[in-house]
């Protein structure tokens, strides 16, 4: 592996997770098998604790940190990985300070609070937040664990994937979300290790597809503060440590339209009784637009990675 997280790292993670975060279901549908004209595994990540996938990676990296001796950690989030590493801080009892943007969705800034987190706000469209974090890391004394860009964190969000090869067997497409890269590192990483065959696709919104043409040039591309519904993905690039990951390993990255996003929350809700975010179901989205290719009678997994969006949001979108 050209990379510095192994399958190994992610087996790791596993042992550390177990009993901490939840191994969460798979969900099969008939309709949607019909309409996919595949069988398709939704890995539903929205009933992880906090809500999404994220907690995987953020419960395995400060687990770590602690046993080295740290006694608080600094992280930037727009809100997922921000619950997910105040939960791990309150569990491991070790303070955590947040820098989220203003424009961060209302119920993620109130859980990271709820779990006993330190939120500071900033403006995403004049502030760069590496660099704000980088000046309140070395004013605090506290290390950074970024949500995605962490071989830690990377190796935690492989036991999403993991655990779906392990109660499905091998598949013959995974659909994973990308904003920063972490869990579609993650879960390559595992894909390549448990169903070697398995073509994973890469899935970000029309708006923030600086992977998808990075993955395209093989050069890094970058966006700013893109306008998408998918908060998660609003990440500015891949990082130094997911980029080689998603360029070497990855089979191929697509994008999906908000419309899409929309409409897929709109069948998970109706059909499958689920509630996703806008991020969340980003490979649902590519799946039923048809911007992938699932040959009739294949093995389709799609990785669900969260579930954080709020009522008032919900409804609009869900009303649309």
């Amino acid at each position: 592996m050209d990379t510095s997280v192994s399958f190994s790292d992610i087996q790791s993670a596993a042992t550390r997770l177990s009993g901490v975060a939840v191994r969460t279901p798979v969900i099969t549908s008939r309709q949607l098998d019909a309409v996919a004209g595949a069988s398709v595994y939704l890995k539903a990540e929205s009933f992880q604790r906090t809500g999404s996938f994220k907690f995987r990676g953020a419960y395995n990296a400060l687990s770590q940190l602690r046993e080295e001796g740290a006694k608080g950690v600094l992280t930037y989030s727009s809100g997922n990985h921000a619950q997910a590493l105040s939960r791990a801080g309150q569990l491991l009892g070790l303070p955590v300070h947040v820098i989220m943007p203003e424009q961060a969705p209302a119920i993620k800034r109130a859980a990271t609070e709820a779990y006993g987190a330190t939120v500071e706000l900033y403006d995403a469209t004049t502030v760069s937040r590496e660099a704000l974090a980088a000046e309140r890391s070395a004013a605090l004394g506290l290390p950074i664990i970024p949500p995605y860009d962490h071989p830690q964190v990377i190796a935690g969000q492989g036991t999403a994937a993991m655990e779906l090869f392990e109660e499905v067997g091998t598949l013959d497409t995974l659909l994973v979300c990308c904003g920063g890269g972490g869990l579609l590192s993650g879960s390559v990483l595992s894909a390549r290790a448990l169903s070697p065959a398995c073509r994973v696709i890469g899935v970000e919104p029309e708006a923030g597809d600086d992977a998808t043409r990075s993955f395209r040039t093989g050069v890094l591309q970058r966006v700013q503060n893109p306008d998408t519904i998918a908060d998660g993905a609003r990440t500015p690039y891949l990082g130094a440590q997911t980029f080689p990951i998603v360029l070497n390993h990855v089979d191929d990255m697509v994008t999906v339209s908000d419309d899409a996003l929309v409409e897929a929350m709109q069948f998970a809700f109706e059909r499958l009784k689920l509630v996703i975010e806008p991020t969340g179901v980003l490979g649902l989205a590519a799946l039923l637009a048809g911007a992938v290719d699932t040959s009739t009678g294949s093995r389709v997994g799609v990785i669900v990675s969260g579930g954080n969006v709020d009522r008032a949001t919900a409804a609009q979108l869900l009303a649309r």
